[in-house]
């Protein structure tokens, strides 16, 4: 009998923690951590991204953390290594530090 609630408890934890990998937590007013609780590195087309918002690491999590909010309004934590986020991250940075145009 114990064995079996055991399991069962075991079970019900390992549900919701494959249901959590790669979601963020929802923010808060004052964010004193991380928001992603797990990261997704899976290819998803851009068509399917409505916004990406990029967190520098600092006191509050130590962690780089890319979070895209979908065209469905889910927001997943993608994976800042992955090679294709890092060209997302560097066309955020391009457009958000625009280089000078020679004029002649």
């Amino acid at each position: 009998m114990m064995g079996k609630t055991v399991a069962a408890i075991l079970a019900l934890l390992l549900i919701s923690a494959v249901g959590t990998q790669g979601k963020a937590v929802p923010r808060s007013a004052i964010e004193l951590r991380c928001q992603c609780v797990g990261t997704h590195s899976r290819f998803i087309h851009p068509k399917f991204i409505q916004n990406v918002n990029l967190s520098p690491s600092g006191p509050h999590c130590k962690n780089v953390e890319v979070i895209a909010t979908l065209t469905d309004g889910r927001q997943v934590c993608l994976e800042p290594t992955a090679p294709w986020v890092k060209v997302i991250i560097k066309a955020i940075l391009d457009k958000a530090n625009p280089k000078p145009v020679a004029v002649s």
